[in-house]
């Protein structure tokens, strides 16, 4: 009989779903922040020196230079800037959104240092003699933009316009300058030419016995502003030197953000109608519980106030074919319980009970390899890790649990009941119950297939596969890109395609040699060009104002030190390393030690193998690169710890005694859960695609890493991880019976 109180529950229930989330998504989705990557802006990596010789730098200092930094950045208008301390000598800025860049480095890191000298440089006053607060936008009789300030003590300045007023004509001159380094020139020096840092040079003739003084110069109504700006933000307390930093310009940030969405679209409908054709019922209920999952996750990122980048929007869009992995592990088995001739509950209950373990470990493995991510990575890697990570743990809940309510309520009404079709189960596939027993096993497509059988053949394949990748990085190596490297990359985008060789000259009219000039986008309207060393800020801003001049908008400038570019190898080297170990400790407590170290090795070997082919390819390593790499390792595993959960459920029921025996085990293991990684690895490569296809080329790379590394993570899951477990668990039972028989050996 038909419980339709279930079904009522059912559709009530999704009636709550969409009342809830219909009316809030959109105030979801534009509450979220978006990173400069997606909006434009510029985030630079200061090193923080003393300001003079035998200061120290300590917390305090850091934490003084935040709040300078801070006021600084109020004078630009940006209302949501993050500054954050980064070790001992550190600070990172990210400014989102900021109209102006070359106006807003300038400003930050100015040490806004005033002084008054004569013309022999002696400091007369300086910053220290102001009054806070006390500048301000004026005009002289003349009508010209000045900038009124006030001092504290009106008989220090009539002191100093004394001793400059006696030293008469043509050196009665008070100096003005702002952030005066020793060892500059000086104004007399400049034979009357303008130091980037010379303000004004006023004539004395007569001494000034007050606080309200002006200074003139040939300012703008614009600069007159901001430099009162920064006289009542205050000097720095130290000096600050770039070693980092990255500038994106606002369309290209605009292009970004609508590729990646529209391609986000087509991977996410691909996978949708994946689900619906391939599982029928439960796909339309994984359909529900991912767009659910999607809430979920924009809900959460919302709340947590974080920013989203480029690659978090990746990371959002490649969860979604991850989370129906829990999905495709449950329908797949609660088809095998199914076709033993169990009833759509039991098969239900038995199904949920049986992938539990499974969908746990393999969660729980891409969640290392994802905090790991997030520690050692920069900010628009941590942005990934973040959204990896929140990804996992929402993908679970509604996978899991939410999938179990909604399909529970269905299954649990009786209506599904003698309906197997509405699973994807022909009836002619259904073996009778009276028949089985708890050793029965479900035939599958593939028991014809000897996996265990051409295992040489496959160790010969990636023994083939891994010299041809050591020749390949001893003789071409790696085309490391300047986060490895350190230098200066510039992206130019233009509205019509771009000339290789025309982009040199424009960059040669700047003085700039670039070592090398790459063309991409759909029509070559992207150039890429890089440089041997790290452009200065002044080569930065005239280089933005050129080009924005020449193409109509900003291009994109990335910088990296020699120092932080080892700090990342470094970081990325450490990353892989602490993953891999992790997984090792977890894979062994959770079945044992050769199945750990099988994993790893095939780890190893998709992420050799995914070096190699950059390498063939010539492709630019980058920071992107280490975050696929990593991904790669959390999600290949994901494939092996299926494998190796079906090899220990077979395990329980047939004791291995005999190699043959073993070979047994994992030939079904991998038949029986054959499809189930190929279904996974599609709906991912589903949405790699879509990206590669109709994404951002700022994330091609990226994209293009996985696509290798998931081909490779399939073939390595199945042909190597298990095939090794055979071998070393062969060679342990050889040994095992060999140390039996000679404990048997009567002694004479």
């Amino acid at each position: 009989m038909v419980k339709r109180s279930r079904i009522v529950a059912f559709f009530l229930l999704l009636l709550l779903l969409a009342g809830v989330m219909g009316p809030t998504i959109q105030g979801i989705v534009h509450n979220i922040k978006l990173g400069l990557d997606l909006q434009g802006g510029f985030e630079v990596l200061y090193e923080v020196k003393p300001a003079k010789k035998g200061d120290k730098i300590d917390q305090e200092t850091l934490k003084s230079t935040v709040s300078a930094l801070n006021k600084r950045i109020n004078v630009l208008g940006v209302s949501e800037p993050n500054i954050q301390i980064e070790g001992k000598n550190r600070i990172r800025v990210q400014l989102a959104g900021i109209k102006d860049q070359n106006q807003a480095r300038e400003i930050l890191s100015t040490q806004a240092k005033l002084t008054f000298r004569d013309v022999n440089d002696n400091v007369l006053m300086d910053g220290s003699d102001l009054v806070q607060g006390g500048a301000k936008l004026s005009f002289d009789e003349n009508g010209k933009p000045s900038v009124a300030i006030k001092l504290k003590d009106a008989d220090k300045f009539k002191q100093v316009t004394e001793k400059v007023y006696k030293m008469g004509p043509p050196n009665n001159l008070l100096v003005i300058w702002l952030d005066f380094k020793e060892g500059e020139d000086s104004y007399r020096k400049e034979a009357g030419k303008a130091h980037p840092k010379f303000i004004s040079a006023a004539v004395v003739n007569q001494v000034f016995n007050q606080t309200d003084v002006s200074i003139v110069g040939n300012f703008t109504v614009k600069e007159a502003q901001q430099l009162a700006d920064l006289l009542n933000a205050g000097a720095l307390p130290v000096e600050l030197k770039e070693i980092y930093s990255t500038s994106v310009g606002a369309q290209f940030g605009q292009n970004a953000l609508q590729k990646t969405i529209f391609a986000g679209i087509v991977g996410v409908a691909a996978v949708f109608l994946f689900m619906i054709l391939f599982y029928r019922l439960p796909g339309v209920i994984a359909v529900i519980t991912l767009l659910v999952y999607i809430y979920l996750i924009l809900l959460i990122f919302d709340l947590m106030n974080g920013v989203l980048t480029l690659p978090g929007i990746a990371a959002l869009i490649l969860g979604v074919g991850m989370a129906v992995d829990a999905n495709i592990i449950t329908y797949e088995r609660i088809k095998e319980e199914i076709k033993l001739g169990k009833s759509i509950m039991s098969a239900f209950r038995s199904g949920n009970r049986g992938s539990f373990a499974t969908i746990l470990d393999a969660n729980i493995t891409t969640i290392i390899a994802g905090v790991v991510l997030f520690i050692y990575g920069t900010s628009s890697v941590k942005g990934f890790a973040t959204m990896l990570i929140i990804s996992i743990l929402a993908s679970f809940i509604t996978a899991v649990y939410g999938t179990r309510l909604l399909l529970g309520l269905l299954v649990q009404s009786r209506w599904l009941n003698n309906k197997p079709g509405y699973f994807g189960v022909k009836k002619s596939e259904i073996l009778n119950i009276a028949e089985t027993t708890d050793d029965t096993e479900v035939p599958t497509r593939f028991d014809r297939w000897d996996f265990v059988k051409h295992s040489k053949k496959f160790f010969i394949f990636s023994g083939l596969l891994t010299a041809i990748g050591i020749i390949a990085l001893l003789t071409m190596k790696l085309h490391l890109g300047i986060d490895f490297t350190s230098g200066t990359r510039v992206e130019v985008i233009s509205d019509k395609p771009i000339n290789a060789e025309q982009l040199k000259d424009e960059f040669g009219q700047l003085g700039l040699k670039p070592e090398d000039v790459v063309l991409s986008g759909d029509r070559n309207n992207v150039g890429v060009a890089h440089f041997i060393g790290v452009l200065n800020k002044k080569e930065i801003a005239e280089l933005k104002s050129h080009f924005k001049q020449k193409y109509g908008s900003e291009p994109n400038v990335s910088t990296v030190s020699p120092v932080v570019g080892k700090e990342l190898a470094r970081n990325a080297f450490i990353a892989v390393l602490i993953s891999s170990l992790g997984i090792i400790i977890y894979v062994t407590i959770r079945f044992e030690l050769y199945m750990a170290l099988a994993a790893i090795v095939a780890l190893l070997h998709d992420a050799f193998f995914i070096i190699t082919f950059f390498s063939l390819t010539r492709l630019e390593v980058d920071l992107t690169f280490i975050a696929a790499v990593l991904t790669i390792i959390g999600y290949s595993i994901n494939d092996t710890i299926v494998t190796f959960d079906r090899i220990r459920d077979l395990m329980k029921k047939r004791k291995a005694k005999t190699v043959d025996d073993l070979k047994h085990i994992v030939n079904r293991a991998l038949q029986q859960t054959f499809t189930r990684s190929i279904n996974t690895v599609l709906t991912v490569i589903f949405t790699v695609v879509a990206l590669l296809i109709f994404g951002s080329e700022a994330i091609f790379n990226f994209n293009i890493a996985l696509l290798a590394g998931l081909i490779c993570g399939v073939y390595s899951s199945l042909c190597i991880a298990s095939q090794l477990w055979v071998v070393w668990k062969g060679n342990q039972l050889k040994k095992g019976k060999k140390s039996s028989a000679k404990e048997l050996k009567p002694q004479v």
